[in-house]
């Protein structure tokens, strides 16, 4: 059964949550809250790291900028949780093996069980919320601005998607 268990994992692990609007695996998701501030949110699925979550974010506001005419954004604020997603338990089993002799009208034997206890594995849905303020021109300002083209072409070559 931990073979199995193990097997599956292993398969599931390759998974995670792809770059696209939210569906039944995870996705993003936007909200316009004035002309040039959104709220942009990327949640994965139990096989999402949290690096990823966050990238994926931060590649839909580079994204959504570009589409909406600027250049340049910031964060007015970013979150990035993990919510429980729950538990899957696997049965315990025991093998017992035994043998037996016979001496006369005896019979001598012994006999040896071995328990596995279950196991619970548990997973959590990373998520990123950030609020995104977007400008035509870099501002001068304290905060990180990001260059929307430059996070698009260097996200979009480390997860192999086109920005757009």
């Amino acid at each position: 059964m931990r073979l199995f268990m193990v097997i599956l994992l292993a398969t599931l692990a390759g998974c995670s949550t792809g770059y696209g609007p939210s569906g039944l695996t995870g996705g993003y998701e936007e909200t316009q809250l004035s002309p040039n501030v959104w709220r942009v949110s990327f949640t994965g699925n139990g096989y999402t790291t949290q690096e990823r979550t966050q990238d994926f974010a931060l590649l839909r506001s580079a994204e959504l900028t570009l589409k909406t005419g600027y250049r340049y954004f910031g964060f007015a604020s970013a979150a990035v949780r993990a919510n429980p997603g729950g538990v899957i338990t696997t049965p315990g089993y025991s093998t017992t093996t035994g043998s037996a002799s016979i001496y006369g009208n005896t019979v001598y034997g012994t006999a040896n069980t071995f328990t596995t206890p279950g196991s619970a594995y548990a997973w959590t849905f990373p998520t990123a919320n950030n609020t995104v303020v977007m400008f035509r021109e870099k501002p001068q300002a304290d905060t990180m601005i990001y260059d929307a083209q430059f996070i698009c072409e260097s996200l979009g070559v480390k997860y192999k998607v086109k920005c757009g």
